[in-house]
């Protein structure tokens, strides 16, 4: 069952659009840091610590491939995911769940957008026009 589900979970990865995969990250995010929250709350400090260096890895990895010349929205991003980071690591030091709960609500409220934004289809454009500037999460 293990197995089915990895190759699940790599087919997944390997066919879906730029959108998509944001929204798998934030997921994963999702859920290291839910899982973090809880080994905490337990009192595992080991298991809690590994979680969240993986909920880590996740923000480190959207923070260093957003195109810092498109602007405002990836200033913004990056200023969030600074934010992020800085929570999980307090939660950490302090041994604080409500740190990884701001983090999460933070991270929760950026997948729903792009969970909006990799669902919404690509408008329809005629033969001879030209391509649209900017970013295609849509794939």
């Amino acid at each position: 069952m293990l197995t089915e589900l990895r190759q699940y979970t790599n087919h997944s990865a390997q066919t879906a659009t730029p959108g998509q995969l944001i929204v798998m990250l934030y997921d994963g995010f999702l859920r290291f840091a839910g899982q973090g929250k809880a080994a905490m709350e337990k009192g595992d400090v080991g298991e809690a610590g590994l979680k969240l260096n993986r909920a880590q890895d996740i923000v480190t990895e959207l923070r260093v491939s957003l195109d810092m010349t498109q602007g405002q929205v990836a200033q913004n991003l990056a200023s969030i995911y600074d934010y992020v980071g800085e929570r999980l690591t307090a939660s950490r030091l302090n041994r604080d769940t409500a740190e990884i709960a701001e983090a999460v609500r933070c991270m929760a409220d950026l997948r729903s957008a792009w969970a909006q934004i990799a669902n919404t289809p690509r408008p329809a454009r005629a033969e001879n026009s030209r391509p649209s500037v900017g970013v295609d999460l849509a794939g």
